[in-house]
């Protein structure tokens, strides 16, 4: 494998490592991925998507600088998620931003600018090249309903058990991660993600 030099700052051939990590939950559920630092923030939405583990049936934005993007075609009122590049928003190493999902659930995201690298030939961007945990169950509500189920599931004698059990279809893995899985569908998704 060839020995990748950071370059501290985006150019039109870099690759922005971020790390995302939910916020308020332990222990960390949190991805490391790699995307072109040309990607657009609308780019950016369904890649977080898939990394972390989410549907994607719920109003996001991004919280940059004091300055909120989203998507145009919800009736956003906030900028155009779509006009505005990672590296315009995030040009240098250990920059950070913000992606929130599902306004109900608030599953806040902080995500750090680690490293700004050059392509590698022969590799396929975006990619997630680690992470830990499983992304928690969509409408679970946020990270307070979360941490109450994951309570109630560990303990049978609980009364929200056995509903938390049928809710979530039997059992849940907190601590499943599966990288490969991760990439398939980064890579199945490469076309609407970046075409």
């Amino acid at each position: 494998m060839a020995t990748v030099r950071p370059t501290n700052h985006a150019s039109a051939s870099t690759i922005h490592q971020l790390k995302i990590t939910l916020s308020m939950v332990r222990p960390p559920i949190w991805r490391r991925i790699q995307v072109p630092s040309s990607t657009s923030l609308g780019k950016l939405h369904p890649i977080i998507q898939i990394a972390m583990g989410w549907g994607g049936g719920h109003l996001h934005a991004f919280q940059v600088g004091g300055v909120e993007y989203g998507d145009p075609g919800s009736k956003w009122e906030g900028e155009n998620e779509d006009q505005v590049k990672v590296k315009q928003i995030a040009p240098r190493e250990k920059q950070r931003f913000r992606y929130e999902y599902d306004f109900g659930d608030g599953w806040v995201h902080e995500i750090l600018v680690e490293k700004i690298i050059p392509k590698e030939s022969g590799v396929q961007y975006p990619r997630c090249i680690a992470g830990k945990r499983a992304c928690p169950p969509e409408d679970c509500g946020g990270p307070w309903g979360y941490a109450s189920l994951l309570e109630a599931l560990a303990d049978p004698s609980n009364d929200e058990h056995k509903d938390m059990a049928e809710w979530i279809g039997g059992s849940f893995d907190a601590e499943a991660f599966d990288l490969d899985q991760i990439n398939r569908r980064l890579q199945t998704g490469g076309t609407w993600i970046l075409g």
